[in-house]
């Protein structure tokens, strides 16, 4: 009797093995037919102090980049450990530049901040990606992906082998990282992520990922820094790290309409500029970077079919089953609608 029950028990329990087993292998397909439909972006800087101005032109000119190829603010979660434009030691108050001949000022005019000094921590950052954020965080706060989503997630500041530092004071390693994504990929919370991490040993950071339809690409393998590019005298202090420099100069040549694909994009800096070895990982992205658009990442263009001329509804042919217009209505010529303007300027014209 006792041998029966466990025979039963060992049945029930690979029964059971079996069901979760292809309830797991059904995940990946069922991801399969969901198309891309929308893009998003995670750009985070982990470093404070002044001596770290690079890291800050580094997000943010990757920020001015995707907001340039239509990426909105709403689907942009923009970190910044340190606000460099208003540091008392900024020769330049409110700009942050990213070249000694200050073509580009990469902080702007509208800069929208997320998580901003002390909130850019790895709780912070591992509960946006997971989407477990406490109740009553702000929509603006939140990685609002689904299953069509393509996520940028750009990382820069100070790494080691296997780790990010957050603030010189924690770090993120590159297990929990993984652990992250994976999270997001048994959530629904994304169809395809492009990781983009510049660091020392950047390469560290990408190893453990485990999680299906991931591209990632590193300043550095593990063994090897990444070096700044040059620095602004008027500054004092380095204003740009090279792998993020060589990128920007690429993605300034790029339109919302460019054919460029992510398999250009991933040469950008041979060693000869870099002088740090660029890592790339492509064993777990489904698709050939060759054939997929720089826009799939970087860019969010809509479909929009524009029109001059003005709509006479008044002209529409009258159905049988319409309702007939009394004669005060029919007294009434025919009128053209027209959109009002965004912004109401006659109030400020004198």
């Amino acid at each position: 009797m006792a041998n029966r029950i466990i025979n039963m028990l060992l049945i029930l329990l690979l029964l059971l093995v079996s069901s979760i087993s292809t309830i797991r292998r059904s995940v990946p397909e069922n991801f399969a037919r969901a198309g891309h439909t929308n893009n998003w972006a995670v750009l985070v800087d982990t470093s404070r102090f002044w001596f770290n101005y690079r890291h800050v032109a580094n997000v943010l000119s990757i920020y001015r980049s995707v907001k340039r190829l239509g990426i909105p603010d709403s689907q942009i979660i923009l970190m910044v450990a340190d606000d460099m434009a208003c540091n008392p030691r900024n020769p330049r108050p409110a700009t942050v530049f990213n070249n000694a001949n200050q073509h580009i000022n990469v902080y702007g005019d509208d800069v929208e901040v997320d998580y901003r000094g002390y909130e850019v921590t790895v709780e912070n950052f591992v509960r946006l990606l997971t989407g477990r954020s406490p109740p009553g965080t702000p929509r603006s706060k939140q990685l609002l992906t689904d299953e069509g989503s393509n996520v940028l997630v750009y990382l820069t500041g100070h790494g080691g082998d296997g780790f990010l530092k957050f603030q010189d004071s924690e770090e993120v390693t590159s297990q929990e990282l993984a652990d992250a994504v994976e999270q997001m990929w048994q959530k629904r919370r994304y169809h395809e992520i492009f990781f983009m991490i510049d660091t020392c040993q950047a390469a560290s950071l990408y190893e453990k990922f485990y999680s299906p339809n991931i591209l990632s690409v590193a300043s550095s393998l593990v063994g090897e820094d990444s070096l700044s590019h040059h620095v602004d005298p008027a500054i004092g202090v380095y204003i740009i790290d090279r792998y993020t420099y060589y990128a920007l100069d690429f993605l300034e040549r790029v339109e919302p309409d460019s054919t460029k694909t992510m398999g250009e994009f991933l040469a950008v800096c041979p060693k000869r500029v870099c002088i740090s070895t660029v890592g790339v990982r492509k064993d777990l992205f489904s698709r050939d970077p060759h054939k997929v658009l720089i826009t799939d990442f970087f860019g969010s263009l809509r479909p929009v079919e524009l029109t001059v001329s003005g709509l006479n509804v008044t002209a529409i042919p009258r159905t049988q089953n319409r309702t007939r217009r009394s004669q005060k209505e029919r007294e009434v010529p025919d009128r053209k609608l027209q959109y009002a303007k965004q912004f109401p300027t006659f109030i400020f014209e004198s």
